[in-house]
């Protein structure tokens, strides 16, 4: 499930609470956040459908933690 930025999920990514940290290239604040599941990828992939997207793109990068950023274009 994708969980859209907000300061109450910001403050749950600080503590660990979510996997993955989805951001748009250029864009300080991430877009939202979710765990990195199979569904997370299903369901951005029809965001993307749904706002006209003609490709879509998800660039990984894994932290020191274990956590991921996921650039999405």
């Amino acid at each position: 499930m994708i969980h859209p930025y907000s300061n109450e999920t910001q403050t749950r990514w600080d503590r660990g609470d979510f996997q993955v940290q989805l951001v748009q290239p250029n864009n300080p604040r991430p877009i939202g956040f979710c765990d990195g599941s199979d569904e997370d990828i299903a369901e951005l992939q029809e965001i993307a459908a749904t706002e006209g997207a003609d490709e879509f793109r998800i660039t990984k990068k894994r932290l020191k933690t274990g956590r991921e950023i996921w650039t999405l274009g």
